[in-house]
């Protein structure tokens, strides 16, 4: 298939592309190489897809409406896989406006032009945040998910209607996907597994915000196998598979959990990267940080319905390959 992916130079953006390369796709890359955290990370992901004779790249901003409607004219992709947006709930905090551009305006812009391309299967990436407060566990497609937290569950949300509403209007087959707390090799420095273990490596105190945090702790590998196993099964309307269908009664649209459905302590986490780098940590506890919630974790029949298909990596097996990694990549050159 000819697929165009966004935020291909990002986490699971590159894992994907790397996915779909291998399955023998031909993949256009979007990626505005923004400096959200470091840049050379980005370059270093492109770095090893860029030889492939299967993948193409465009550095572009999800705003630039002109830029994105010539990658997506040249690439008249049979799928999209929307995944940059700007990410992270504490960063929503101090710079909003960047929620607004880039999963808004940017949402907006994909939207449009798949629309107009005509694409067969859009796949909209969302988040778990966007179950905000929610009492119920797990999440499940079928909750009202009303009361975000945060401005970047806020904005998912919005992507996620306005997602609808072109499927409606246009027929537009689009799958929404709400990821839970994915990690793995090549992740990104702001999320807890990177921050925690750089800082138990180099023997620095981490800091531990909230007393009971318990999350759904998703390895990247099987949230790309997830992905990759929904591309073509786009949805059709008037074709539940099951009464846990998200299914849209007015779209050939809905929305999917992709996690373990198994919440873990976030000092399980800690303990696990411990006994990874051989290392004890030193433990600051902090106040929970507004717009945190205790504990999320996924309903997961919807997608084990529609793919036969589950994540299950153990959380030792996924920090073991994380810590690996990470010491590799920030050893210093031979």
């Amino acid at each position: 298939m000819r697929i165009l992916v966004t935020g291909a130079a990002g986490f699971i953006g590159f894992h994907l592309c790397r996915r779909l390369l291998a399955d023998g796709h031909q993949v256009s890359g979007v990626d505005g190489m923004t400096a959200y955290y470091d840049p050379a990370l980005k370059e270093a992901r492109l770095a090893r897809l860029s030889p492939s004779n299967g993948f193409s790249f465009n550095r572009l901003m999800l705003e630039d409406m002109a830029g994105m409607a010539d990658a997506f004219e040249r690439t008249r992709p049979e799928a999209v896989v929307h995944l940059a947006a700007q990410a992270g709930v504490r960063y929503s905090l101090e710079n909003p406006r960047a929620y607004v551009d880039a999963n808004l305006v940017g949402a907006f812009n994909v939207l449009e032009l798949a629309r107009a391309t005509e694409v067969g299967h859009l796949l909209f990436a969302s988040t778990s945040s966007i179950y905000g407060a929610s009492e119920k566990r797990p999440f499940e497609e079928l909750d009202r998910a009303d009361h975000p937290l945060t401005l970047y569950a806020a904005s998912k949300k919005a992507g996620e209607l306005m997602s609808h509403a072109y499927s409606h209007l246009w027929t537009l087959p689009t799958t929404a996907f709400r990821f839970f707390t994915v990690y793995g090799p090549w992740g990104r420095p702001d999320m807890a597994p990177w921050r925690f273990a750089e800082a138990i490596d180099a023997g620095a105190p981490i800091e531990i915000y909230g007393e009971e945090i318990w999350r759904d702790f998703t390895y990247v590998e099987d949230l790309v196998e997830a992905i990759v196993r929904l591309i073509p099964l786009a949805p059709a309307k008037g074709a539940p598979v099951g009464p846990m269908d998200s299914l849209s009664p007015v779209a050939p649209w809905r929305v999917v959990n992709i996690g373990r459905g198994e919440p873990v302590r976030l000092t399980d986490l800690i303990a696990a990267i411990e006994t990874s780098l051989g290392k004890t940590a030193e433990r600051r506890q902090m106040a929970m940080q507004a717009g945190d919630v205790p504990l999320t974790f996924a309903g997961a029949e919807l997608l084990q319905a529609l793919t036969g298909y589950r994540p299950s990596t153990p959380l030792s097996e996924g920090v073991k390959a994380f810590c690996e990694w990470l010491r590799d990549y920030k050893a210093p050159p031979a």
